[in-house]
């Protein structure tokens, strides 16, 4: 059985997720781990695949967009606050945020994230600022 964990969001950015995003990991569990991503106004993530996981996000704030692409398939989501995607696995993918704010959003990774390799840099949606 998993011990009770508690956690408030800390101040500071904690790590910088593969991506490029700010990252504050909050708490894990055997089969899954949640975490708050933060892209500033105007940003654009690098693009990723990941290799043994799947996410669930939840936007919190701001406006931006989510592009993703498995295999010949590719969309692009309107992200705002309410707004909850799924990124399965295999899925390659890329964010934006709008220029009048920063973006932010929880994301649960199922299973819990393994650590920076777990990221592989794709061609993405989008050019680099």
């Amino acid at each position: 059985m998993s011990a009770f964990t508690t956690a408030c969001l800390p101040p500071e950015t904690l790590e910088l997720a593969p991506d490029g995003s700010e990252c504050r990991p909050l708490v894990r569990l055997a089969g899954a781990s949640c975490a708050h991503f933060r892209l500033a106004a105007g940003r654009c993530s690098r693009a990723v695949e990941h290799r043994s996981v799947e996410e669930i996000w939840y936007v919190l704030d701001g406006r931006g967009e989510l592009w993703r692409r498995q295999g010949t398939r590719a969309e692009v989501v309107a992200l705002a606050a309410g707004v909850c995607v799924t990124i399965p696995l295999g899925t390659a993918f890329q964010f934006r945020a709008a220029a009048e704010a920063a973006l932010s959003f929880v994301a649960v990774t199922l299973p819990p994230w393994p650590g920076e390799q777990e990221a592989r840099l794709v061609e993405g949606g989008w050019p680099l600022d």
